[in-house]
């Protein structure tokens, strides 16, 4: 009989709506067809769950960009999250990632603007970069002071929080209080080893996703570009950066060397490595201890630079 743990784990792999391609093709290649791709993550993400009590999405536009308030009942939109989605830069939306914010918001009772960015390959880089600014620059057009904003994203999401971290300090425009990136995607360029060391042990990423990905979103771009790849930035001044990463993962290297090198610039910066987890473990919270640990400790990390009463 297996475990209460294995069958947990089997039950939130074959519901993350990431996945849902692997369970009936386990790589991307170049003939993978990104309407389909995009159908299924889209079909599969309400199996994710519903939005926890209390908390309610609100659609509405920023400009021509999708977004959506997640809001707890009682919650002022003086204090925000700005959540930036992953997948690859090429899949994802607000539908697909609202119960998963909904999470954060719950856990820390601090509301979100969750905005969807364009895709590539049809709008490639700068197009999301552009996006995500234009989604922060209308945050503070809101009057929410920068040092109430924490930016959070997860897996190619997290790695574009943190590449428009640089983009903002590059054009002299203020910072939020603090960034979470969750198994961010910092080398577009993918020269960690556990790119090829963890590709056959990591459960939650499909494989070769990265290397068409890549090309799809830098394009005839240099993907080291620090706007593209954060892992190449001179990252001093940047805010307080909490990342989540797993041991399990691809993307594990790109979380440990952009830390190594944040610290190494003066950023204060904490690193916390799940032994045996999977690609953005946190956000399947409260299915298995360790999601939750890590789950409550993005969320005290968000109230605290925020200045949120417990």
């Amino acid at each position: 009989m297996p475990s209460l743990r294995s069958r947990l784990l089997r039950f939130v792999l074959k519901h993350r709506h990431w996945l849902q391609l692997q369970l009936t093709k386990t790589t991307i290649d170049w003939d993978t067809s990104i309407p389909e791709l995009r159908q299924q993550v889209e079909k599969s993400a309400g199996s994710f769950g519903k939005l926890p009590a209390r908390i309610e999405a609100s659609p509405f536009c920023i400009g021509g960009l999708p977004a959506e308030w997640i809001m707890p009942s009682a919650a002022t939109k003086d204090k925000m999250i700005l959540y930036f989605h992953g997948g690859g830069y090429v899949v994802g939306s607000c539908q697909a990632h609202r119960s998963i914010v909904a999470k954060f918001v719950k856990g820390s009772e601090v509301g979100a603007l969750l905005f969807g960015y364009r895709l590539a390959p049809e709008h490639p880089f700068p197009a999301a970069l552009e996006d995500s600014l234009a989604a922060y620059g209308w945050l503070l057009a809101q009057g929410v002071s920068p040092a109430h904003i924490v930016f959070v994203g997860d897996s190619a999401g997290g790695g574009l929080c943190l590449a428009t971290l640089i983009a903002l300090r590059d054009q002299g425009i203020p910072l939020p209080a603090a960034a979470v990136a969750l198994s961010p995607w910092t080398d577009l360029k993918c020269t960690g080893e556990s790119y090829r060391t963890k590709v056959k042990v990591d459960p939650a990423t499909w494989e070769g996703s990265w290397t068409v990905f890549s090309q799809y979103y830098a394009q005839d771009n240099d993907p080291c570009l620090p706007w593209i790849s954060p892992l190449y930035g001179d990252l001093h001044g940047l805010p307080p950066i909490l990342i989540h990463v797993g041991t399990d993962e691809v993307l594990l290297d790109d979380s440990i060397r952009f830390a190594a090198k944040a610290k190494d610039a003066g950023v204060d910066v904490t690193l916390r490595v799940g032994e045996g987890m999977f690609h953005c473990f946190p956000v399947c919270t409260p299915l298995f201890p360790e999601a939750k640990r890590a789950m409550d400790d993005i969320c005290m990390f968000i109230r605290t630079h925020i200045g949120a009463n417990h």
